[in-house]
């Protein structure tokens, strides 16, 4: 059974982490096997023998599950299955329900085939021709399970990935593409799938203790949101939240946990002003970029914009949600987990709540 969190005094957050939020290595080492057979098996499979070009170019895994930042017990994670030979976002759209069923076919003739280390289900929809697909791996022994959410995706970086040399102009080329696109169809953030490369190498060379606290506030989150009952914000958003705490307030590879997850809720509880971004993989240099990244700073807050996808403000629309969120926050904040041996409270590191947005940049 998990210790309670909130009686956890500061000094025993990093044992606390280690004893009940770290999941079982043996389970992800048997689960790691199977989803590498299956996503062998779809590249192999999928579409073969079809008339027309769309291929299955690679199988990536996304969320948690290669991020390191999985919990104990029952995680989320993506199966991101590329293809090649389509021509832009639009068409992944368009075509995503015939790829969905491709991929469904070929799954569950794959569960009656082979023996798998750990037990697989393809999740079944209550919905006919849904466009949602996903599958759950898991051990009832270890009592760990993983559900990957599968979700087919535009092959957008295969250009990027082959030409290391023209770098900085295909990422140009391809957000311009994409907030071209977006705006047209007004599908703002529904292409974030296809940078999930990105996604993975925004945090797969953090410190380990991050990657830890990534892991109590995911926790966190979870208490949050079985007490509530109620929808909340997207917990991607907290992610990127204890990111950005660190980046602005510490950068120490052995920071203090409960200084770190302080600074995170005081966060929270400051919603409505927000503002916050990074420029890793797009930046304010090239014009329509640019533009279009003063315009998305500019809305209301809080605004969280996703560090691979520019169109997407990770923080959502759910006003209430941040509320409810919020207050929940500002009550944890008296917890014993925020209390030293001599029981005085940690103090939070101190971080602006936006990130400034240039006003002067060199357009190309």
């Amino acid at each position: 059974m998990v210790k309670d969190l909130s009686s956890t005094p500061a000094c025993e957050l990093d044992k606390f982490i280690r004893d009940h939020l770290l999941p079982d290595s043996s389970f992800h080492a048997e689960a790691r096997a199977d989803v590498d057979f299956i996503g062998a098996f779809l590249k192999e499979r999928c579409f073969q023998g079809a008339t027309h070009p769309v291929r299955v170019s690679r199988v990536v895994m996304g969320g948690s599950y290669d991020e390191h930042t999985a919990l104990k017990s029952k995680s989320e994670a993506k199966m991101v299955v590329f293809l090649n030979n389509l021509t832009s976002f639009e068409e992944q759209l368009k075509r995503r329900g015939e790829f969905i069923e491709e991929i469904r076919k070929h799954l569950c003739q794959l569960q009656d085939e082979k023996p798998f280390k750990v037990k697989f289900e393809v999740q079944s929809s209550e919905e006919p021709n849904s466009r949602s697909l996903s599958f759950k791996l898991s051990s009832p022994e270890l009592q760990q399970e993983v559900e990957f959410d599968v979700q087919p995706a535009y092959d957008v970086l295969y250009e990027l990935r082959n030409n290391k040399y023209a770098e900085l102009y295909l990422y140009n080329k391809i957000y311009a593409q994409l907030i071209h696109e977006c705006t047209t169809l007004k599908k703002e953030g529904e292409f974030s799938i296809c940078f999930t490369d990105l996604h993975q190498s925004f945090l797969e060379d953090r410190a380990p203790k991050l990657k830890n606290l990534i892991r109590l506030v995911k926790h966190w989150y979870q208490l949050c949101k079985e007490k509530l009952g109620k929808p909340l914000p997207p917990q991607y958003a907290l992610e990127l939240l204890t990111v950005y705490a660190w980046e602005s307030g510490s950068r120490d590879c052995e920071f203090n946990t409960a200084q770190g997850f302080r600074t995170v809720l005081e966060l929270v509880t400051k919603y409505k002003w927000l503002r916050i971004y990074w420029t890793v993989y797009y930046d304010f240099r090239k014009t329509k970029v640019s533009e279009y990244l003063h315009k998305m700073l500019q809305k209301v807050r809080p605004v969280i914009l996703d560090p691979a996808d520019p169109t997407r403000n990770v923080a959502g629309t759910n006003l209430l949600g941040w509320g409810l969120l919020a207050k929940e926050a500002a009550i944890w904040l008296q917890s014993s987990c925020f209390r030293n041996c001599d029981t005085c409270l940690v103090g939070p590191w101190g971080v602006p709540m936006k990130v400034e947005i240039p006003q002067d940049c060199v357009l190309l």
